[in-house]
């Protein structure tokens, strides 16, 4: 919890200042109110001895009361005010440096922590770090001042009612303690089962229409009746063992009013407290309103208790995400530039994921050059779209090295590597906003001009041009409102906007018609043609005109050609070929 107070800028430091100054001046405040009240009971006594009339003193009491409880109201908000200040802020620094780290995450990263956790943390987690830093900035200071200072009171003036006090303030930790030991560990299952619950809830949400169509709606309401009921009994453990609190606490204040009520009558009666009855009483108000004053701080550390242990570890869960060092960090990366003329190159390329005993693709080499195309085709499986996440590298190769004009891409910054690179993956993917915003984000100062020739090229301007809004169509979160070939070839335009080097198709022409297919595949080849294209593709009209077709099974290259070659000596390309189209066709393909 403490780590988060290092992303505070040095003003939040003099805002914290502020609250401590300022709660400092509220308890001397309202350790004043005993007193005056002690002083009135004094004056009334004086007033029935002498038979004088004291309503002149009585009243400059009160209003000196009253100006001391609208000094202590002023000081409670201003304290208030700039705790508000600092817990807001830092809870806005904590997410932005949360969000800009899981930014830097490759996919191993990703998937280590999950996504639904990813956004518990930001948000769930941030939320809790937030309220117990507000609660903490007004009470970690007032509750140990207020209580330090009226314990000196009372011990100063009686010690027998003084030790009554520290029961009730023994009872209370006892009671405290016993429940913090009962509760403390189910603040982290309470957030582990949160992270399931919303796992569960985006997981129903995305594959809605998968659900529908297979009738599967029971299966994922048992699987959300499932984690919500585990998150339920959970939350009802922790609220029914915090509820003891509050009718533990009534019952030590009222017992500790009773004790002082009956020890200082006792007092009283033997001529112990006070020299007078009178004197006695006022005492006895004096100490009654102390010890509630240190009761009522007790009960503020309680309330911290309640808050700081689920934000204790919801912000271990924050800290552990942004302490985890990248597994592919190139902030020491040398400043490599990449020339017009470029080529790719796999040597001896092996890979298996993070914790997984085999490699799913071993010994990869080729090599393709600047104005030609380099497809991938094989069964499921087969290792494809691995070779592309290496090439972006998403992951870094188990063995062997990946080249871009002799240099290894672990050298180069993965700014420079992205800046070449146009990736338009399997399923189309579109952000929230206009389609012209979605065109820009590969290439911010892309004209409308460009963005015009880009959809015309991919095949999707007539969309745009049957659209009053043009440009300023409105995109869904997803792109819900458009169907998968027009999120596909928006994808494709969205790469083409960037005016890469490298273009990199996983799989990204699977959605749309044979038509369209080899019409955006011809255009493709005439107006991108000196760019370096990667094309993994599921058919052979697809990838037959490739400069260099690669063929994989099961992780290992079983054919390497142009499509005539293949189709001569490659026996798993002449199964998928056949399997899709005549012998005529490929003939003349």
């Amino acid at each position: 919890m403490l780590k988060i107070f290092k992303f505070l800028k040095w003003y939040h430091y003099v805002f914290i200042l502020f609250i401590l100054i300022f709660i400092y001046i509220q308890v001397r405040l309202d350790l004043m109110l005993p007193e005056y009240m002690g002083n009135i009971i004094k004056i009334i006594g004086n007033a029935y001895q002498t038979g004088e009339n004291q309503t002149s003193a009585i009243l400059s009491e009160g209003l000196w009361m009253l100006l001391v409880t609208f000094g202590s109201i002023v000081s409670t908000i201003v304290a208030s005010y700039f705790a508000a200040r600092v817990g807001t802020r830092a809870a806005n620094i904590t997410r932005k440096k949360l969000f800009e780290h899981v930014q830097g995450f490759s996919l191993e990263e990703v998937n280590e922590f999950t996504t639904p956790s990813l956004i518990t943390r930001s948000t769930n987690d941030i939320q809790q770090v937030q309220m117990a830093l507000i609660i903490m900035l007004r009470l970690i200071f007032r509750a140990p001042i207020m209580a330090i200072a009226a314990i000196l009171k009372v011990t100063s003036l009686n010690l027998s009612m003084t030790m009554v006090i520290v029961g009730g303030v023994v009872a209370i930790i006892m009671m405290v303690t016993v429940i913090f030991i009962i509760v403390g560990p189910k603040f982290t299952k309470l957030q582990e089962r949160t992270d399931d619950l919303n796992e569960v809830t985006r997981e129903t949400l995305t594959g809605l229409r998968v659900i529908r169509s297979h009738n599967a709606q029971d299966v994922q309401e048992a699987k959300f009746e499932g984690v919500n009921t585990r998150l339920t009994k959970t939350h009802v453990f922790v609220n029914t063992a915090m509820s003891f609190l509050n009718p533990g606490m009534t019952l030590v204040f009222n017992g500790l009013n009773v004790a002082l009520i009956v020890v200082g009558a006792t007092l009283i009666s033997q001529n112990l407290l006070g020299s007078t009855p009178i004197e006695g009483l006022a005492i006895q108000i004096e100490f009654i309103s102390y010890g509630m004053m240190i009761m009522m701080s007790f009960m503020m550390l309680i309330m911290m208790f309640i808050f700081l242990p689920r934000a204790f570890v919801s912000a271990r869960r924050i800290m552990k995400v942004i302490e985890t060092s990248y597994k592919i960090d190139d902030r020491h990366a040398d400043q490599y530039q990449i020339p017009n003329d470029i080529d790719i190159e796999f040597k001896n390329v092996c890979f298996k994921y993070p914790n997984a005993e085999a490699c799913v693709i071993k010994n990869i080499n080729f090599k393709v050059n600047k104005g030609e195309t380099l497809a991938f085709i094989g069964s499921t499986g087969s290792g494809k779209s691995t070779i592309i996440q290496l090439l972006l590298r998403f992951y870094d190769v188990t063995e062997g090295e990946i080249l871009i004009n002799g240099i290894n891409i672990k050298k180069y910054a993965l700014e420079t590597l992205y800046k070449i690179m146009g990736y338009v993956p399997q399923k189309g993917l579109l952000f929230s906003g206009t389609v012209r915003e979605n065109m820009l984000i590969g290439n911010k100062d892309a004209k409308d001009e460009a963005i015009i020739k880009a959809l015309e090229i991919a095949q999707i301007k007539d969309f745009i041009d049957d659209n009053e809004q043009g440009l300023d169509y409105l995109i869904d979160q997803g792109g819900k409102n458009v169907s998968g070939g027009q999120k596909q070839r928006l994808s494709i335009a969205r790469a083409l906007v960037k005016q890469p080097k490298i273009y990199i198709f996983d799989d990204s022409f699977s959605a749309l018609d044979y038509k369209t297919d080899k019409q955006l595949r011809s255009n493709l080849k005439s107006k991108v043609k000196d760019a370096l294209n990667v094309i993994v593709g599921q058919r052979i009209g697809t990838i037959m005109d490739a400069d260099q077709i690669i063929v994989l099974d099961q992780g290992d290259i079983v054919g390497h050609g142009t499509h005539h070659e293949l189709l001569a000596t490659c026996k798993a390309y002449q199964d998928i070929a056949y399997a899709q189209l005549s012998k005529e066709e490929l003939a003349n393909g």
